[in-house]
């Protein structure tokens, strides 16, 4: 009874978090989608990740990076290749990844919503050197299968999001 109490328990988080509604933002104060160059996403050959799985978003060095929407912030500080990064867990089971921060905003907590300041774009990490930009991914928990193809890596498509597409929603 008790472990049956714990899968339904289980059942509604996983299914609260998918219905949870979204109108993202993009996460560069003051930017647009003239800001990225839409065929970034899954464009190759991208150094040692072999292709790049995110979007890189243009804007002046400290120009504000913001929560697109409401997250849980799981990791905030220096990560290989990203340099200065946020992760933060969002709705629908989506993990945020925002790299190459100038640097994270000091008050960014556990909890950021919608439109929060968490850093400020920058160069660090393997952006040394290259004009300011924020890399921003999206990796889903719960994979998509579907959207598998035969590009190089398609099978990491089942869980590497297009941040095109999910800001388009906005």
């Amino acid at each position: 009874m008790r472990l049956r109490r714990l899968g339904i328990t289980m059942l509604l988080i996983l299914l609260g978090g998918c219905l949870i509604p979204e109108t993202p933002l993009i996460p560069v104060k003051g930017a647009s989608s003239k800001d990225w160059n839409s065929q970034t996403f899954w464009y190759e050959p991208w150094g040692a990740s072999g292709v790049h799985k995110g979007i890189d978003i243009f804007a002046p060095k400290n120009t504000a990076v913001i929560a697109p929407t409401p997250m849980l912030v799981i990791y905030r500080g220096d990560f290989f290749q990203g340099g200065k990064v946020v992760v933060g867990l969002g709705p629908k089971w989506q993990i945020h990844y925002f790299a190459h921060l100038a640097n994270i905003a000091p008050d960014t907590g556990l909890i950021a919503t919608k439109g929060d300041t968490i850093g400020a774009v920058g160069d660090t990490g393997n952006a040394q050197g290259k004009p300011a930009h924020l890399h921003y991914s999206i990796l889903s928990l719960l994979p998509k299968p579907w959207l598998i193809d035969a590009s190089t890596q398609g099978y990491k498509k089942a869980v590497y999001q297009n941040p095109i597409e999910y800001l388009k929603a906005q």
